[in-house]
This record gives C-alpha cells, structure tokens and sequence, in this order.
C-alpha cells in the first residue's frame, strides 16, 4: 500500500481541536440559511421554492472541489487547503449578508459550496484514515453544533430586526477559523533538509528495511472483479447522495413546513429547528464519548430503519408537536450514520481507494443536498408546503434500499483488514 500522504501525518491535539472548531463553521451556514429563508425571500421578493435553487447552486462548487480534494491535500497540505477555505467562506459570507437581490445569492453561491467542500473533503480525509471512529463521530458531532447553533443566531437577528447580521456572525467564526490554521502552521516545527547523498542513502535503507520487516498490506478489494469494484463505488455514493438529501431537505425545509403549513411563529419555528440539528448534535457527541466504540453494523441499519418511521410521523402530522417530534427523532436517527459510513469507508475498499473516495462521498453528498432540496423546492412550489412528509418518506425508503445493496456487495468487516494506517 502506498504511504499516507506527508500532510495527513502532521496531526497533534492541537490539530483535532482546530478540525473540532472548523466543522462548527462548516456546520453553521447549513443550520442558518433554512431558518433564514422565511425572511430571505421576502427581502429579496423570491418564491418558497427557490431555496432549492440556491442549494443546488452551492453545490457546484462543492461537487466540483470534491474531486481534487485528495490532490490538493498532497500538493498544499491540509492545514494551508483548510486556510485557503475559511477565507473563501468568509468572502461567501460577506456576500450574503449584503446581498440586495437573490442574483448575488446565487453568484457567490458556488464559492461558498467550494469552501465547504474543502473543508469538508479535507478534514474527513484526513481523519478517516486515521482509524479513530470516535473522533469522527465528534467530528460531525461539532457541525451539528455548528447546524444547531444556526437557527438560534439567525432567530436571534432576526427578532433584532433583520436577518443580515447573522450572516456577518459567520464571517467573523470563518476568519477566526482560517487565521487560526495559519497561526498553527506558523508554530509548526520545519523539517531539516538533509544532505542529498544523506536523504539518498536513508531512502534506499528505510526502502530495503520496510520491505524486510512489513509484510505486505492485502486490501480487502484484492480478487475484485472491475465490475464489482465500480458496483460498490456506485452504490456508496449513492447512499451519501440520498443520506445527506434526506438530512439536509428536512433540515433545510423544516422552518418553512412550520411555520407556512402548520402555523408556528417565527421564534417557535426556529426553537423547533434547533431540535432537529440539536439532536443530531447530541447523539454524535453522545457515540464519541465511550471508550468502546458503538459498531458501524449497528448505527447504519438502525438509524436508516428509525429514519423511516420518524419521516412517517412527519407526514402523519397530526397536530404540530407530533410532527416537531418526528424531525426530533429523525436528526437522532441520522445522527451516528455519516460518520459510520465515512469510518468503515477504508476497511470496506481498501485505503489506497479511501484517499480519494472519501472527497467523493463528500462531493455526492454536498450534490444530494442540495440537489434533494431543490427537488423538494420545485414539488413545494407546485403542490405546497404538505409535500414534504411524503417527500420524506420516500426519501427514507430509498436510503434503506441503497444501504441494502451496498451492504450485500461490500460487507462492512468485524476486523481492519489493514492495519496501514496511524492509531491514536
């Protein structure tokens, strides 16, 4: 197997508390722009569904980074890709918050997907191959801290008199966040360079050493048929597609179904929504803290099969706090599967595949979240805000059939097949 790439081994607990502090940026935008929309689209004069459009526009740029995420960690590093994307994220921001129309909205969108897309490509990379599931878990747990404290900010704003400034609350979090990875950079030890006959010299020895004393790494894709190898990368990303649409349309379209169809105020809206992200929140911290962690089996199959029955009580609906609870019990339900699926990612095919396919995974979800929405955007605007129960539903369905072929074509193993990659 080749060696990790040099800038996924700079890591220390200065570098996971900074990743924990970067997905609260990552998170925020996602838990703001939903609860913001309501009033959005009244400053800009747009209709309830084009919140899917600007979704899909973010997305582009997110789509598009995601496939050179793995080549940009080997060319610049994670540290100086995460600087690059807080300060393109800041400038998003900016762009939001003075925004005097939706054009300017949809123009900077892609800049903002592309932030994400860096920061998010590069950070789950990055830690995915360190085989430390309970730091992913906490990983994503901190951007549903970032999603969750979304709605509070925007609710807040708005109650102040307008909904701008919570987007100048996000600049502010994305230029701490870039200043603070270059200030880390900066105070990172340099390396010697040795002396060329030197540096040849220890290649050739550590080249000879290794061979001798590591046996050959077996990836668990060894014997697969092309065919196989293309089916399994099909279908995982398929199911983050379909996952993160479901995670991000009901998180994204909650404010508006309260509030329009079921007649909740504003703040009660927002209060709502922060449960949904809170308890997403909540439980992937809540899987972070045993020392035993909870298997990858058992959080995916679960959450997809709760999901199912927490979408139906949202189309249900038979008053509004059944449905509150039922997007309560669905961001519980989704909250420990994104970073099981990204965690099992190298042990399902191979860690050579995993440095790439990870910025994939996260490029198809970004393009299934906003992709999903804007659906969900174009069925509101012609049959109206009820829609989004079924649309639910559906959604959940699909992510239990894609999960089951992904399952019977690459199943999850009870062990690492490698053992490659750095533990902490």
């Amino acid at each position: 197997m080749a060696a990790a790439p040099k800038a996924l081994t700079v890591m220390d607990r200065r570098f996971d508390l900074l990743s924990l502090g970067t997905f609260v940026a990552v998170g925020l935008p996602d838990g703001m722009l939903g609860t913001a929309w309501p009033a959005m689209r009244r400053s800009f004069g747009a209709a309830v569904g084009d919140l899917g459009l600007i979704l899909l526009v973010n997305s582009l740029g997110s789509v598009a980074v995601s496939a050179f995420v793995g080549r940009l960690i080997h060319r610049l590093g994670v540290i100086a890709l995460l600087a690059v994307a807080g300060m393109c994220a800041a400038v998003g921001g900016v762009g939001f918050a003075v925004a005097p129309g939706l054009w300017l909205v949809l123009c900077i969108g892609p800049l903002m997907g592309a932030a994400s897309g860096m920061l998010d490509g590069g950070l789950n990379t990055a830690l995915a191959l360190t085989g430390r599931p309970r730091l992913l878990n906490l990983l994503h747990g901190f951007y549903g801290i970032g999603t969750a404290l979304g709605p509070l900010v925007v609710t807040a704003a708005i109650l102040a008199g307008s909904w701008r400034p919570a987007y100048l609350v996000l600049v502010a979090v994305d230029l701490a966040a870039a200043g603070s990875w270059i200030v880390y950079h900066r105070k990172l030890p340099q390396p010697v360079p040795a002396a060329p006959d030197a540096a040849a010299a220890a290649g050739d020895s550590d080249e000879a050493g290794s061979s001798a004393a590591a046996p050959a790494v077996i990836e668990p894709t060894a014997g697969w048929s092309r065919h196989r190898v293309t089916s399994v990368l099909t279908a995982g990303l398929v199911v983050f597609f379909v996952y993160t649409g479901l995670e991000v349309g009901a998180g994204q379209w909650e404010t508006s179904y309260l509030r329009g169809h079921l007649g909740l105020s504003a703040s009660a809206a927002g209060l709502a929504t922060f449960g949904y992200w809170g308890a997403l929140t909540a439980v992937r911290i809540s899987l972070a803290l045993p020392t035993k962690s909870v298997p990858a089996q058992r959080l995916i199959g679960g959450g997809v099969f709760v999901s199912v029955g927490a979408a139906a009580l949202i189309w249900w609906q038979p008053d509004a706090g059944v449905s509150v609870a039922g997007f309560v019990l669905l961001g519980a339900a989704l909250a420990g599967m994104f970073p099981a699926l990204i965690a099992v990612t190298p042990q399902r095919i191979g860690e050579q595949r995993a440095q790439h396919v990870i910025a994939w995974q996260v490029g198809a979800s970004a393009g299934g979240g906003s992709a999903i929405s804007a659906l969900i955007g174009l069925l509101i605007n012609i049959s109206g805000l009820d829609v989004l129960g079924p649309a639910l539903v559906a959604l959940s369905l699909l992510l239990l059939a894609a999960n089951t072929a992904l399952a019977r074509l690459a199943p999850i193993p009870t062990e690492k097949v490698s053992r490659g990659s750095a533990r902490r």
